[in-house]
Parts: C-alpha cells; sequence; structure tokens
C-alpha cells in the first residue's frame, strides 16, 4: 500500500514537472517570438532609413541630371536660334562691313553662351557636391551613429 503511495505521488510529481516544464516551453516559445518581431521591426526601421537615404540620393542625382539635360537642350535650341539669326544676317546684308561686324559679334555671343552654359553646369555639379556633403552625408552620419548606438546598446542589456 505504502509502495502504490509512493508510486502515486513520483508520478503525481512527474506530470507536475512535466508540466512546469511545458509551461516554460510555451513562456519561452512566446518570449523568442517577441524577440523576434522586435528584431524584425528594429531591421525594417534599419531598411527604411536605408531606402529613404537611397531615395534622397536618387532625386539629388535626378535633379542635377535634370538640370544638366535642360541646360544642353536650352543651349542647342538657343544656338539654333543663333545660328539662323547670324546666317540670315551674313546671308541678306549687302554691306561688307555689316557682315563683318555680324561675324565678330557671332563669335563674341557663341563664347559668351558657351561659358554661361559651362559655368550652369559647373554650378550645378558644384550644388549637387555641396548638398551631397551636407545633407546626405548627414544622414549618413546619422544612420550610421544610431546603428552603432544601437549596437552599443544591446550590449548592455
Amino acid at each position: 500500500m505504502i509502495t502504490i503511495a509512493i508510486v502515486s505521488f513520483l508520478l503525481l510529481m512527474a506530470f507536475v514537472g512535466f508540466g512546469i516544464a511545458y509551461w516554460q516551453l510555451l513562456l519561452c516559445r512566446r518570449e523568442a517570438r517577441i524577440l523576434n518581431s522586435r528584431r524584425v521591426a528594429a531591421h525594417s526601421a534599419l531598411q527604411k532609413s536605408r531606402m529613404d537615404l537611397l531615395e534622397v540620393r536618387n532625386r539629388a542625382r535626378l535633379l542635377e541630371d535634370s538640370v544638366s539635360g535642360g541646360a544642353s537642350a536650352v543651349e542647342k535650341v538657343h544656338k539654333a536660334i543663333s545660328n539662323t539669326t547670324f546666317g540670315l544676317i551674313d546671308l541678306f546684308s549687302k554691306d561688307e562691313e555689316f557682315r563683318q561686324t555680324a561675324r565678330k559679334a557671332r563669335a563674341t555671343h557663341d563664347q559668351t553662351s558657351q561659358q554661361i552654359y559651362r559655368t550652369v553646369r559647373t554650378t550645378n555639379k558644384a550644388l549637387h557636391i555641396l548638398a551631397d556633403t551636407l545633407i546626405i552625408g548627414k544622414a549618413e552620419k546619422r544612420l550610421a551613429s544610431r546603428k552603432r548606438g544601437k549596437g552599443s546598446g544591446s550590449d548592455d542589456q
């Protein structure tokens, strides 16, 4: 009778032990899911900031290309208009002195317009470099410091 009681008591203790172990397993699984979801959320936030930075870079590059392409298009139209105008003056002018003056004016005009369009492109590149240094560089530093800050914070916990 005592052996039956001892065996029953031991079986009861084994079932209680298994129950506690199963409960601990459920708690650990729940904590692992919470931890994994927080890790995924942190990774998503990091990816979002990287994508935002990439979008800013692409917009800056698009803006630079747009200004450069626009300047080239305006320059081509300007050249076509000035070539037509100076060509017509050269073609229909009866006075040779006026033609020589128009040719000098054309050379001066072409040189000045080339310098202006070159200046527009150079200024555009300089502004892009400045924006890259100030805005994008600052965003990269902020992203890098956030990454380092989170990395050192997770070591402490």
